[in-house]
C-alpha cells in the first residue's frame, strides 16, 4: 500500500515542482524587459551620439537643404491640425506615390497651399481600400490623421490618414486593432 501512495505522489511532487520554477523564470524575465524611462539629458546624450553616426549626418545635412526645410515648414503648417484631429482640406493631385515609394497604397494631395503624400498603409485581402481605389484627381476629400512624419527619402511631408469623407460620404476609416500593439 505504501508503495502505492509513493507512486502517485511522487509525479505530483515532480510536476508541481517544474510549475513553480517555470513560474518563477517567467517572473524574472518580465522584471528584465522593462526599461526604465530614460531622463532628458539621457535622451539628449543619445541624440547627440546618433548624430554622429552616418544616419545622423545624413539626416542633419538634409534638413538644413531647402528640399528638408521645404518638408519641414509642411509639416510644420499642418502639425496643429493634427494634433487636435480635425478635418482637413484636400485635392487629389495624383493616384500614385513617387517611384520607389515604399509606404503601401496612398496618395498625393494638397492641403493648405502645399503637396503631401497621403498614406493609408499596406493593401490586404480584405478590400479595405475599396472605395478609395475610386478617387481621381483633383477630387476635393476632407482628411482627419493623427500622424505626420517625414524622411529625407521623400520629398514631401508624409500623412497618415486615419479617415477619409468625400461629398460628405465617409468612404475609409482606418480600424485600430484592439489589445494594443
Amino acid at each position: 500500500m505504501k508503495g502505492v501512495i509513493y507512486a502517485l505522489v511522487l509525479p505530483l511532487v515532480v510536476v508541481s515542482g517544474i510549475v513553480f520554477a517555470n513560474r518563477g523564470i517567467k517572473n524574472e524575465t518580465s522584471k528584465k524587459s522593462t526599461p526604465k524611462p530614460l531622463s532628458a539629458a539621457e535622451m539628449k546624450a543619445e541624440r547627440k551620439r546618433w548624430e554622429a553616426t552616418p544616419d545622423g549626418i545624413r539626416y542633419k545635412t538634409w534638413e538644413g537643404s531647402p528640399e528638408g526645410k521645404k518638408v519641414l515648414a509642411g509639416y510644420a503648417k499642418i502639425s496643429k491640425q493634427i494634433g487636435a484631429f480635425t478635418d482637413m482640406e484636400a485635392v487629389v493631385t495624383s493616384l500614385s506615390l513617387p517611384p520607389g515609394s515604399r509606404l503601401g497604397f496612398g496618395v498625393m494631395a494638397r492641403i493648405n497651399g502645399d503637396d503631401y503624400i497621403v498614406s493609408f498603409g499596406l493593401e490586404s485581402s480584405d478590400k479595405e481600400f475599396q472605395q478609395l481605389h475610386s478617387l481621381k484627381v483633383n477630387d476635393k476629400i476632407i482628411i482627419r490623421s493623427h500622424v505626420v512624419s517625414q524622411a529625407p527619402k521623400y520629398s514631401y511631408p508624409i500623412v497618415r490618414s486615419d479617415y477619409v469623407k468625400r461629398d460628405s460620404i465617409i468612404i475609409y476609416k482606418r480600424v485600430f486593432r484592439k489589445g494594443g500593439c
